[in-house]
């Protein structure tokens, strides 16, 4: 085993213990579900979330100072998360894991479409393995809607989209610009660039088209990510985003390239009929994933669209963008989507 496995499994066996003494405080205390975008298969809906004490979140205001700002991000960090709570919907049951995270994978209705809701009921928590859930004090247990973007039939592209630096603006080629960038904003201070309103917005059809946005950022950003692109006005849609937790291999439970090329799998694998149009950056090499997901993937990557921050795209960027357009891919790359709009306007 070499010193980083050793490193990891500590870790896992600290967070896990962490995680106990966490949960065990308020054994009588229900707790409470953030939800997460879901999405949807032919015949499913998969709907997920987290199982924690409490949600720390603040209400910024536009004014507020940078300091401020910093505290309220951090804080959205400080989860305290539940496992084995029982969650219920339409008659199907799942359990949270040890970090707190859940999938419900619901039948889907004849003629759903578009966005819904379903309600998620907590039944209880399971105190030891094959036991039944034992319900929470006084019957307080939470249920909460939680909503899914379901493809119509109508559905004529999918739509994928990274997040840093191709969406928001991040500075994510420069560690240090985007740890400053990340945690002093707010959901008034922070960028969300004008042409990727614009393009989301053709691309999609004015939300008539599924969009999906793939990121390595947490899944404790969610709520914020949500309500900096409705402010925006982006077009909203599913969020494939990353657990930072621990585990007895490594420490992260799966690098960027790993987290991005499984959930442009799963987002595929969900919409069969569907051709798709891949939208990044240059900053941290989509280039590279996009092309591995055109050989995975024959005849499925209609056309890649590149925003090339900082220096632009280096020489190993151009390999891959060179081997997507020998494929017949469009591939529009620039320090803005000027070309990529303007050649969707002429198709249009």
């Amino acid at each position: 085993m070499t010193w980083r496995a050793r490193l990891a499994r500590v870790a896992t066996r600290i967070e896990r213990g962490v995680d106990r003494l966490r949960n065990n405080g308020r054994p009588g205390d229900p707790p409470v579900i953030d939800p997460y975008v879901g999405y949807a298969t032919s015949d499913t809906i998969v709907l997920r979330g987290r199982v924690l004490t409490a949600l720390r979140r603040g209400a910024p205001r536009p004014e507020q100072g940078r300091l401020t700002n910093f505290r309220q991000m951090v804080r959205l960090f400080l989860t305290n998360e539940v496992s084995d709570v029982v969650l219920a919907a339409r008659g199907v049951e799942a359990h949270s894991d040890e970090e707190g995270y859940f999938v419900l994978r619901v039948p889907r209705k004849p003629g759903e479409e578009g966005w819904i809701e379903i309600p998620v009921r907590e039944i209880g928590h399971v105190q030891s393995p094959g036991a039944e859930p034992v319900p929470w004090e006084g019957d307080q247990s939470e249920e909460r809607r939680l909503s899914a973007y379901l493809p119509g039939d109508n559905a004529k592209r999918g739509i994928i989209s990274d997040i840093d630096d191709t969406m928001l603006e991040t500075g994510a080629w420069r560690a240090s610009r985007m740890l400053w960038t990340s945690l002093t904003g707010n959901v008034h201070t922070r960028r969300i660039f004008d042409d990727a309103v614009r393009l989301m917005d053709l691309l999609s059809r004015e939300g008539r088209d599924p969009v999906f946005y793939v990121s390595s950022s947490p899944w404790n950003l969610h709520d914020f990510l949500y309500r900096l692109f409705e402010r925006h006005g982006l077009v909203l849609g599913p969020f494939f985003l990353r657990d930072l937790g621990v585990a007895e291999d490594k420490f992260i439970t799966a690098n960027h390239g790993e987290h991005k090329a499984r959930s442009i799998d799963t987002i595929l694998s969900a919409n069969p009929s569907l051709p798709f149009v891949l939208v990044g950056d240059t900053g941290q090499h989509d280039a590279e994933i996009y092309a591995a997901a055109a050989r995975r993937h024959p005849g499925r990557v209609k056309r890649v669209i590149l925003r090339a921050p900082g220096r632009g795209a280096d020489a190993a960027d151009m390999v891959h963008i060179r081997t997507l357009r020998s494929k017949g891919i469009p591939v529009h790359v620039g320090p803005d989507f000027s070309e990529a709009l303007e050649a969707l306007g002429a198709e249009a």
